[in-house]
């Protein structure tokens, strides 16, 4: 079984595109494949019924892609504070629970994080502590740019630290036409400073994009090889 967190190092809202796009593109390829999300902030609730908006375009893109979640939180503000105002503290023990019962229902399971591995969840509860107790590798995704190059060297040297087992870095909505010398220089310095290796950079994805053109995307822009540590047969034809 193929199993991968994704995580970003800071608040970044078109991460959803690359797990989206992995999801469907290992789906695509021949792989059972479901996308788990331990803890989503800002679900909107329609007709007395709570609706994921990462889930819902996850199935918009491939509906066979099975979905899971634990704590869906209504407030679009950091998750401890939105848990607070339901009256909710937000355990591990019920994330490991619920990752146990799904973990071999996919050939591929893909845990989509929130916004860097130290957002706190609850007390004494950060993100980087789901990554430890389900014990799966991690896959960084940084905005090229929106992201600052000192929290994404910071967040991934402190996984270095921790112990955690990092897949490498994908770079998205990466301006190839910036001449901003940082910009340019993002993909170097990351590898040079964390020890992980790039293996892709995406450009802006437009949220209307459709599924083929998607999957089209990450296949010419993300060595998903590397990112599972695997030999995908059909990419090897």
């Amino acid at each position: 079984m193929l199993e991968l967190f994704i995580t970003g190092v800071e608040q970044n809202k078109n991460k959803i595109f690359v797990t989206a796009g992995i999801a469907a593109t290992m789906q695509s390829l021949g792989y059972s494949c479901g996308v788990y999300k331990p803890v989503e902030t800002g679900v909107k609730s329609q007709k007395g019924k709570f609706v994921s908006k990462d889930l819902s375009y996850i199935k918009f893109l491939d509906p066979f892609i099975n979905t899971y979640f634990s704590y869906q939180l209504d407030k679009n503000i950091s998750p401890i504070l939105s848990a607070a105002q339901e009256g909710l503290v937000m355990e591990k023990s019920v994330i490991f629970a619920d990752y146990q019962k799904i973990q071999e229902k996919d050939e591929c399971l893909i845990v989509d994080g929130l916004s860097g591995l130290t957002t706190p969840l609850s007390k004494d509860f950060l993100e980087e502590d789901i990554v430890k107790i389900l014990d799966i590798p991690v896959l960084f995704v940084v905005s090229g740019k929106n992201s600052d190059i000192n929290n994404t060297l910071l967040s991934v040297n402190r996984a270095n630290e921790l112990g955690i087992k990092i897949n490498g870095v994908i770079i998205n909505d990466y301006p190839y036409e910036s001449e901003n010398s940082e910009i340019k220089m993002m993909p170097k310095l990351i590898e040079e400073y964390t020890n992980q290796k790039i293996l892709g950079i995406l450009p802006k994805i437009n949220k209307n994009i459709n599924p083929e053109d998607l999957i089209t995307v990450i296949l010419n822009g993300i060595d998903l090889e590397s990112v599972f540590r695997i030999k995908i047969p059909k990419l090897n034809k």
